[in-house]
């Protein structure tokens, strides 16, 4: 069964880890990578990527992606999300800290916020217009 509106957004507002896809050429199949991603219900869901990834490359010269969100419990249940890119822009410290803290906590997310620091170099934020929507909820089995 589809999801409503609102349940999708609350869905898509969980801190679930997404499948991005973005096309990668005619000759091949979509580039598809875990990541993580923010969204609050009614906004423009954005990512954090390094600014020379093959991945922020993709979405720049395609200018639109997707992002699919699953869970299996209590109930079979995913969310599919794609549009056209709104906007990409520095990433900057304050959305390293938004993003860590949403998957992680305490001295964990602390840990991860060094090793970025120290180890991933500049970023980008991506961000989308949600254009397309995609869910269902197909109970427990």
């Amino acid at each position: 069964m589809a999801l409503s509106r609102d349940e999708r957004e609350r869905f898509l507002a969980e801190p679930h880890v997404a499948a991005l896809s973005v096309s990668a050429g005619d000759t091949r199949g979509p580039l598809t990578v875990p990541v993580w991603y923010q969204y609050h219900p009614g906004g423009e869901p954005w990512v954090l990527t390094g600014a020379d990834s093959r991945k922020a490359r993709l979405i720049e010269e395609k200018g639109y992606f997707s992002l699919m969100v699953e869970r299996l419990e209590p109930t079979t249940r995913y969310v599919a999300v794609d549009g056209a890119v709104s906007r990409i822009e520095p990433g900057t410290d304050e959305q390293m800290a938004e993003m860590t803290h949403r998957y992680l906590s305490g001295d964990a997310a602390e840990r991860y916020l060094q090793f970025a620091h120290d180890n991933l170099g500049a970023h980008v934020a991506i961000f989308m217009r949600p254009q397309r929507w995609l869910s269902s909820d197909m109970g427990s089995f």
